[in-house]
């Protein structure tokens, strides 16, 4: 871990533990911005963080972007970071200049689209521009964050993505981002829970005690363990042969981060029961939000049959062979 890897970590991390929590979710999604937190982040330089050092950026790498998401999933991502953050990275790959308001992605369920003064649209293959966002429509998802129809602009800036960025770069970068952040939700969602059952007492001892409370609890270490795994082994492939080069890397972190959110979800709920539904609970926001990004940038489903396509056009005896060929960074080689 690099030194600012871990100095980046410890602002994000002590920045969101001071101004994020249930209280500030819930004005979010009432339709509140989060000003105050944005503010704090723009003057720490975050939105400009997987930016190169020479185009005025931070200059992190994938992996270390990932383990930013993955802080602000545990804290329900109360400000789109994340999306701004990618939408920069892609303007600077095709050589534009990134920017300092907010920015988002698409026009089409923009993450914060109401709030954004400019998005990054995908113009045709490997061709990105630079929008300003006219007006919207306001929806959102599941867990009721913005996700609005947005119309933009004429185009303000165009250019070419690198090769190496594919032609379909903002899907899976979006796809690993929100990979990264449910492994933050459902990580933090676990720690509520062991928590609780070490606290909660009945028949005069605390439920942790009991042992289907623990093998529930077994089982869903494991399968945040094995999710934190598959991001940081696509962020990883990422950095070492691009995006396009890593999309069969982020498919399968965004597979398994879709079945962890559901078994993560359904077994703390157990532990938790009745009270854990309750809005006023942390785990209630972070449930719907496991539940709303494993549904974005492609489904469990989405990328299993995408992956599947890819393998029959391979041919079965293939199969082995190019899971084998793969090298440690993740890609193939």
């Amino acid at each position: 871990m690099s030194e600012m890897r871990d100095i980046i970590l410890e602002q994000v991390e002590r920045l969101l533990a001071d101004q994020a929590g249930v209280a500030l979710l819930r004005r979010v999604e009432a339709g509140e911005w989060p000003a105050g937190l944005w503010a704090e982040m723009v003057e720490l330089g975050l939105p400009l963080a997987l930016v190169p050092e020479a185009a005025s950026g931070v200059g992190l790498g994938w992996g270390d972007a990932a383990a930013v998401w993955q802080v602000l999933g545990r804290f329900g991502a109360p400000a789109p970071l994340a999306e701004a953050m990618l939408a920069n990275a892609l303007l600077a790959a095709a050589g534009l200049e990134p920017q300092i308001g907010f920015i988002s992605l698409g026009t089409r369920a923009t993450p914060f689209g109401r709030f954004a003064l400019h998005v990054v649209t995908e113009e045709g293959p490997g061709r990105i521009a630079l929008r300003p966002r006219d007006s919207y429509f306001p929806s959102g998802n599941l867990a009721r964050e913005p996700r609005d129809m947005v119309e933009p602009g004429a185009a303000l800036l165009e250019g070419l993505l690198p090769n190496g960025w594919g032609t379909r770069a903002t899907r899976l970068g979006l796809a690993l981002v929100r990979a990264a952040q449910i492994s933050g939700a459902a990580r933090q969602a676990l720690t509520l829970a062991v928590d609780w059952a070490n606290t909660r007492v009945q028949f005069g001892r605390a439920i942790g005690k009991f042992q289907a409370v623990q093998q529930s609890l077994a089982m869903v270490a494991g399968d945040v363990a094995a999710l934190d795994v598959a991001v940081a082994s696509a962020a990883r492939a990422v950095d070492a042969h691009g995006l396009d080069g890593a999309a069969f890397e982020i498919g399968c972190a965004k597979i398994i981060a879709g079945e962890t959110a559901e078994s993560v979800a359904a077994k703390v709920h157990q532990v938790f029961a009745a009270i854990g539904i309750t809005e006023d609970h942390e785990l209630h926001h972070l449930t719907r939000r496991l539940w709303a990004w494993r549904d974005e940038a492609g489904s469990a489903v989405t990328w299993s049959s995408e992956i599947g396509r890819a393998v029959l056009a391979r041919g079965g005896a293939n199969l082995w062979p190019d899971i084998t060929a793969r090298d440690a960074a993740g890609a193939q080689a």
